[in-house]
């Protein structure tokens, strides 16, 4: 295996045990303000976004430094990743709820996991596409411009309601009590 496909399994599982971890962390820091910026802070689909979304970005800079060098694309690969897989959790829960009329908490991990598959295995570009420059320095400011976008609206939109139709609530069903 090389090394490319060894550091996305590692960042899938990386992303999966990070994200679950956070779902709970804004209640374990006593619902720190700080802790609430770059997790859930309550039970809407907007919010759970964040559970792809930030720790993929603090894997994926890592691995942009780490391996700079040796795949040129990797920086748009990863950033085009973060924002398929951060809006494929609402595609994917919308679309089974409003098939089933209700969210299954089953479904709902299970649309964590593909999204944070889909967001990784998508980034396995042909070797040959990895080294076209020209491309790879478009994308990336445009992935970069998305991200920073998409950051800084989860900065202000933190807890709030101003995405109405993303902050659909999902029932508490208090199933891990601290």
């Amino acid at each position: 295996m090389n090394r490319l496909k060894r550091n996305m399994i590692i960042g899938v599982v990386f992303v999966l045990i990070t994200g679950v971890l956070s779902h709970f962390l804004y209640e374990w820091t006593g619902n720190s303000f700080l802790a609430g910026l770059f997790t859930p802070v309550n039970e809407s689909v907007w919010e759970h976004m964040k559970l792809l979304f930030f720790p993929m970005l603090f894997y994926s800079l890592i691995l942009i430094i780490a391996s700079k060098e040796s795949y040129d694309c990797l920086a748009s690969s990863l950033c085009f990743g973060i924002l398929t897989g951060t809006l494929l959790i609402p595609v994917l829960f919308y679309a089974y709820t409003s098939l089933l009329g209700k969210n299954v908490l089953a479904l709902d991990i299970a649309t964590f996991a593909l999204s944070v598959i889909w967001a990784f295995w998508e980034r396995l570009p042909p070797d040959s596409v990895l080294q076209i420059k020209a491309i790879c320095r478009i994308t990336v400011h445009s992935g970069v411009s998305f991200l920073s976008l998409l950051f800084t609206v989860y900065l202000q939109t933190t807890g709030s309601e101003n995405l109405y139709f993303l902050h659909r609530r999902i029932p508490n069903l208090n199933i891990i009590t601290l």
